[in-house]
């Protein structure tokens, strides 16, 4: 997982050696000495992730920060602030100008490149909902942004089992969220499950429970899966060892204790923010999109948003030497479907089909039906390997089982062909991909379908009996 990091500071030497420790890493990093210089470079080059040092002459870092937040093309980007200040008054002030993480100086490496790992993975699915919203503004059915995000009322869960720690959490939060407190992990799941919760918070020090457990299990269920989720950790080696696995694992933020009751309602707001951000992307994205680009019996977009997308994807992958892989998908025999049961069974497999897909393939991937029985999965940042590997789980998940259709009380067995081709660099275009693809599609057909075949390749590397 490569990213472009900003690292600012006015002292040469931190900035060489944060640069130093994160090239080893392998990623891209852009440097700047003051304030303005950083706000040009952010504008110019959009980073993934701003280190910055908070103490510097003219323009500080509380500033820089808060005029990156105050854009909306730029306030989704996360910024840490790198500083030898340690009061908590100077950390809170950093989570009102925007921060969404304080490292001091001297920085443990170990924290950093956890920091930086799931700032990372955050900024990857913002990246992803904003270019989706602006494919569906060149449709001019989307809204535009606002930097403007309403933090109040928020729905709060606490899991936390020492009565003195949870009093103390409910009266920093109470006043402004609704907040509700649970002891253990099975009435945390419950209350998830159960209630429209914007955040999350978990301590680590739960004494009949495994904190971290906890939280790996809200990050993997559906219905918490894109909530934030901070956690309370103690200040000793154990526990920020276990911190470290914590943001590995997809939390979002931590409060070391003793906790600040000011330190922790900005983190909570911080937190609701983003959250809300997101939500607002998400909510203008479907409404917009559901009835201009999306076909209406299957649920998956349709070519024309396919086709916009994919340029848009093209030319990002570019921009960030990434590669991009695309699937071409055809039901083997279908026109037999609607020969011998009627289209009414046909709709039931097409709709059965999309559902099989949707469950094979990523967040970020996009699925769409091209035609009556084709049908398209572009996956961002895949390699060939990948997508080869993706596209035979997915013929074997639409092979496993027959499509079920009450109405006529009949199982109709169904196979897939499947065309992978990988983009090819910035002499490529979205006419060239799917053309390969096509021409990969075809060749699986023509050698016994059922199979999955990568394109100009005469021999299919993953197949099954013919269909």
């Amino acid at each position: 997982m490569t990213a472009r990091i900003l690292v600012v500071d006015d002292v040469l030497p931190n900035v060489k050696l944060l640069e130093a420790k994160l090239s080893r890493e392998y990623y891209d990093v852009l440097t700047a000495m003051n304030g303005p210089d950083a706000l040009e470079i952010v504008e110019r080059e959009v980073p993934d992730i701003v280190l910055l040092d908070v103490m510097m002459p003219g323009m500080d870092g509380f500033e820089v920060c808060e005029k990156i937040k105050s854009k909306a093309n730029l306030m989704h980007i996360p910024v840490v602030m790198v500083t030898a200040l340690s009061d908590t008054a100077d950390r809170v002030r950093g989570l009102e100008a925007g921060a969404d993480d304080f490292l001091t100086k001297p920085v443990n490496d170990i924290a950093l490149f956890a920091r930086v790992r799931s700032l990372i993975r955050l900024k990857i699915m913002m990246d992803e909902l904003r270019l989706r919203e602006a494919t569906s503004s060149s449709f001019g059915v989307a809204d535009s942004e606002s930097t403007e995000v309403e933090v109040g009322g928020g729905r709060i869960l606490v899991v936390e089992d020492r009565e003195i720690y949870a009093r103390n959490i409910n009266q920093a939060l109470v006043d402004n969220h609704t907040v509700t407190m649970v002891s253990g992990a099975d009435d945390a799941v419950a209350a998830a499950r159960a209630a429209d919760v914007d955040l999350i918070i978990v301590s680590l020090s739960l004494q009949e429970t495994d904190g971290l457990r906890l939280c790996s299990q809200l990050r993997s269920m559906e219905e918490s899966r894109q909530i934030p989720i901070l956690i309370l950790v103690d200040d000793t080696p154990d526990q920020m060892e276990r911190l470290v696995r914590g943001l590995d694992l997809g939390v979002n933020d931590y409060l070391i204790r003793p906790v600040d009751q000011n330190e922790l309602m900005a983190r909570c707001r911080t937190q609701l923010r983003r959250k809300k951000y997101e939500d607002r992307l998400r909510a203008n994205y479907h409404l917009s999109m559901t009835l201009a680009v999306t076909d209406p019996l299957t649920g998956l977009y349709n070519r024309r948003y396919l086709e916009s997308h994919l340029e848009n994807l093209m030319q990002r992958a570019v921009q960030n030497d990434q590669p991009i892989g695309l699937l071409a998908l055809d039901i083997d025999h279908f026109k037999a479907v609607n020969d011998t049961h009627g289209h009414a069974a046909g709709d039931e497999v097409l709709k059965e089909f999309a559902t099989r897909v949707k469950r094979c393939v990523r967040f970020i991937d996009l699925a769409a039906r091209t035609g009556g029985e084709e049908f398209v999965v572009v996956m961002p940042d895949s390699t060939r390997e990948v997508c080869m590997a993706v596209a035979e789980r997915l013929r074997e998940a639409i092979a496993e089982a027959a499509v079920p259709v009450p109405d006529q009380d009949l199982e109709i067995p169904i196979t897939v062909s499947i065309g992978v081709s990988e983009s090819q660099g910035a002499s490529d275009s979205p006419a060239g991909i799917l053309r390969r693809g096509d021409d990969a599609l075809y060749a699986a057909k023509n050698s016994g379908r059922n199979k999955v075949v990568f394109d100009e390749q005469d021999t299919p590397t993953a197949s099954a009996q013919g269909a």
